[in-house]
């Protein structure tokens, strides 16, 4: 199992406004298996000392060094916190205070020095999603089973789940019909299945709160549709595994799901790429990372999509929004298109981190625009 923090949008604008030197991010790829993540930890001992001499040439003071210095050190030395990971760990480090995220995606590890925090990498672990619940729901068995993207499927114990759709409705067997004909339910197997299908949402509603994501139905129809149209979650993926659950391994379910996710995160991209196309004719998107700057200064940026990986160094004037770009990365500079993409936060843009393949026009970034700039 994956143990995963994922930040809130109000985190991350809170990261995203922290501007005070020094400030130190670091992402590190990890393994959720315990007994291998020493080799994780002797990684984060280098990017430590990375970080630390990068402030050490920066003439950074050590009474601001030493407390960052110390604070991931104790998060090196602390064996319980290693035994609970994921894919990726993200540290944003000052004097004051250390923050930690185990995140589900891997990201390449990176240690970034200056007067704000790195988010490109973080704001990837909420761009799109990568697990899932599948409800497998048939007339003879109903299960949850949550879906990470690299360990195995596990089932979720939910209380109150009805064991079967004989269980939801009080029956003894599918052969039984209730003695109540006052509304004809009895004789609507679309309605008898409706009311199964309410029993199954009214015990995963409170499993379900507070997550957004995806929900996969594995069933056969018509069962899959009065599901979806009865459930009170959210994010119920419109893609359906099809064929009766009952007895399908939770393996190949997974395997189903994850092609599913794929689907949903595709369709987004694609969706994205056209009305990116679309706006372009008009003067409304752009893959300049000048322009982006200028747009995201002024308010002008409703979504934007960054790479994930890549490093532009150099600064972005506060007032006008002109960037200076940098040869060399250093504790005074930072990542331009970070700071863009802080900026497009701040103004209440929709802020994505892609791969370069999955960005519209292949560049650094792309902009869609509220209005022309």
């Amino acid at each position: 199992m994956l143990h995963i923090d994922l930040p809130t949008r109000a985190q991350i604008e809170k990261l995203a406004a922290y501007r005070q030197s020094p400030a130190v991010s670091i992402y590190l790829r990890t393994t959720p298996l315990t007994q291998d993540a020493q080799a994780d930890r002797i990684e984060l001992k280098n990017l430590l000392k990375a970080a630390v001499a990068e402030l050490t040439e920066a003439g950074i003071d050590k009474r601001q060094v030493w407390p960052i210095e110390e604070s991931i050190g104790a998060l090196i030395e602390d064996d319980d916190f290693w035994a609970l990971q994921a894919n990726s760990l993200a540290i944003f480090a000052t004097p004051e205070r250390i923050r930690t995220f185990r995140l589900p995606n891997k990201l390449t590890n990176a240690v970034e020095v200056s007067d704000r925090f790195h988010l490109k990498p973080l704001i990837r672990s909420v761009t799109f999603p990568h697990d899932a619940y599948v409800l497998a729901i048939g007339t003879g068995a109903a299960r949850l089973i949550e879906v990470s993207a690299d360990l195995p499927p596990h089932e979720v114990k939910v209380p109150g789940l009805p064991r079967d759709a004989n269980q939801a409705l009080g029956r003894r067997s599918h052969l039984e019909r209730s003695g109540d004909m006052r509304s004809g339910e009895a004789t609507s197997e679309n309605a008898l299945l409706s009311r199964y299908a309410r029993a199954v949402d009214h015990a995963l509603r409170p499993v379900l709160t507070g997550h957004d994501r995806p929900l996969i139905i594995a069933a056969v129809e018509p069962l899959a549709s009065i599901f979806a149209s009865v459930s009170s979650y959210t994010h119920v993926a419109g893609e359906v595994i099809p064929g009766s659950p009952d007895h399908t391994p939770d393996h190949e379910l997974a395997a189903a799901a994850r092609t599913v996710l794929d689907g949903i995160y595709a369709a987004e991209i694609k969706d994205l790429g056209d009305l990116y196309a679309q706006r372009a004719a008009h003067g409304r998107a752009t893959g300049d990372v000048a322009q982006a700057a200028r747009a995201a200064t002024f308010g002008a940026v409703d979504t934007l999509i960054v790479d994930m990986d890549s490093v532009v160094s150099g600064t972005v004037d506060d007032e006008t929004g002109a960037v200076t770009f940098a040869e060399v990365a250093d504790a005074i500079n930072y990542g331009v298109v970070d700071e863009i993409a802080r900026r497009a936060l701040e103004s209440g843009a929709r802020v994505l981190s892609a791969r370069r393949a999955d960005i519209p026009g292949g560049g650094e970034l792309a902009a869609i625009l509220r209005y022309p700039i």
